[in-house]
């Protein structure tokens, strides 16, 4: 196929993206999902598509897409965020990390996976999709809810997270076996992440004054160029080409040029990023999903029930109620690209073949269903809360055991209605009559004055009535 053909058949792909993005936008889907669907559509190894195309054709602008993704995702990190409540957080994001990621492990051993695949598995069904995070919270008008900057913190602590895992993984993917190579590999990966957190954490004054530019065309060219530079750091030193950018977005994003940045990556990373999940999707065999669909479906199912426990005790953590709690876990259980990053390493690694289209239908699945979740979790907690109000029994008011030998001798009265009474008995009708004229005057319930008419009423006939009250006090 000539350059021509190739344009007209790439152009055709995004048109269609754009058509079923705006189909999907009418049903609240991401477009994660519609860009992998038309490459999927596309793939050579569906024939579904008229025209030849293979990921091989954007492999590179793919490539820039990925960098530009996590470039973004670095340049989002709210360092204010984390160190101000950082304790707090690192408990319920730390507490979200561990029961993810250590079922998902689990799971991955019980599937048949060997321990390199279950560690992949691990990432990918327990950790979640900050962009799309982020989008829907934004697109659902959810910034101001009460459980919002908990969802970033923990955000902002699974982000750290990913660039220590993905240090790990790359390593254990690497196929060494020697103890000393793999501590050396490892201890470069760590000295790489401290360096540059700290550059971030402390060097913001000399990162802007190196980005200081009033060309827009040189600014872009120099952002652009350091994300593609410590990409190729991050690969060459071991921790992958995705966190090298996301690192230098984290310094960069501590410069007083955060918000310049921003305008022009935004842009470009929606551009690149389609090409990133377009080209993925054009890797996917349909024919080989019915390999994993039981996997998948477990994965889906095992994804929710975690989803909705960490999001329940998270909301805890942070003295918050079911409802919030609700409204995290449909957050949280949105899962992207985070989990494509790792198939793509996996099939680098020459891992289980069957990861790559788990990947690709447990992303599908995830990203169509937790969109639609978190739409619809406002809606399913207040139906849970009026469920939850109307099955509790209404609470008895606590009985005073004076109250209660009163309505026992005023009992006794009405039984007894035609015969002569003593001096105590009278007495207590008497104060029985007196609190339930001030519990009815104070508005505090017409219990007593109900009972004390009752009785009085029906059983001692109307001669019997209680004394009226005259408002002053004395009752004759």
């Amino acid at each position: 196929m000539n350059l021509g053909e190739d344009l007209i058949t790439l152009g055709i792909l995004l048109v269609v993206a754009y058509i079923l993005g705006r189909a999907g936008k009418l049903i609240g889907l991401p477009s994660i999902p519609i860009y992998m669907i038309v490459g999927l559509l596309a793939s050579p190894n569906s024939g579904w598509f008229p025209l030849n195309f293979h990921s091989a054709d954007i492999e590179l602008i793919a490539i820039f897409g990925l960098i530009l993704l996590l470039f973004s995702l670095g340049l989002e990190f709210d360092q204010e965020a984390f160190f101000g409540d950082a304790g707090k957080l690192l408990i319920s994001g730390g507490s979200y990390v561990l029961i993810n990621m250590g079922l998902g492990f689990a799971f991955g051993l019980m599937v048949g996976w060997g321990t390199r695949e279950a560690l992949v598995i691990a990432g990918m069904t327990g950790t979640s999709s900050s962009a799309i995070i982020t989008k829907l919270l934004i697109e659902l008008r959810r910034l101001a809810n009460k459980e919002t900057p908990m969802i970033l913190g923990v955000t902002v602590v699974g982000d750290i997270f990913i660039a220590v895992y993905l240090a790990i993984v790359s390593v254990v993917l690497s196929g060494k076996t020697e103890i000393w190579p793999i501590v050396l590999q490892l201890s470069i990966a760590f000295l790489f992440l401290v360096v540059m957190f700290s550059v971030a954490r402390w060097g913001g004054r000399v990162v802007s004054r190196l980005m200081r530019t009033k060309d827009d065309e040189l600014f872009t060219i120099l952002f652009f160029g350091l994300a593609v530079l410590f990409a190729g750091v991050g690969e060459i030193i071991g921790v992958t080409d995705a966190i090298g950018a996301f690192l230098i977005g984290v310094v960069l994003g501590a410069s007083t040029y955060r918000g310049r940045i921003e305008r022009v990556a935004v842009p470009l990373r929606d551009v690149f990023g389609a090409f990133f999940f377009l080209n993925f999707g054009l890797a996917l065999n349909v024919a080989e999903f019915g390999s994993v669909i039981t996997i998948v479906l477990l994965a889906v199912a095992m994804t929710f029930v975690l989803s909705v426990v960490s999001g329940m005790l998270m909301a805890r953590l942070h003295g918050m109620g079911p409802r919030e709690g609700l409204n995290t876990a449909a957050i949280f259980v949105n899962r992207g690209e985070f989990t494509l990053i790792l198939a793509t390493l996996s099939v680098s690694a020459g891992l289980d073949q069957r990861l790559q289209p788990f990947a690709g239908l447990y992303v599908l699945t995830m990203a169509i269903l937790g969109p639609l979740f978190t739409a619809n979790s406002e809606k399913i907690g207040a139906a849970v809360g009026r469920r939850l109000r109307r099955a509790k029994p209404a609470a008895r008011p606590p009985r005073n055991p004076m109250l209660d030998e009163e309505i026992a001798l005023v009992e006794a009265v009405t039984r007894d209605s035609g015969k002569p009474t003593d001096a105590d008995t009278e007495h207590a009708v008497k104060r029985m009559t007196e609190r339930a004229g001030a519990e009815k005057a104070s508005g505090g319930g017409d219990s007593m004055a109900d009972f004390v008419a009752e009785r009085f009423t029906t059983e001692a006939g109307p001669a019997a009535k209680p004394p009226r009250d005259t408002g002053t006090g004395d009752y004759s």
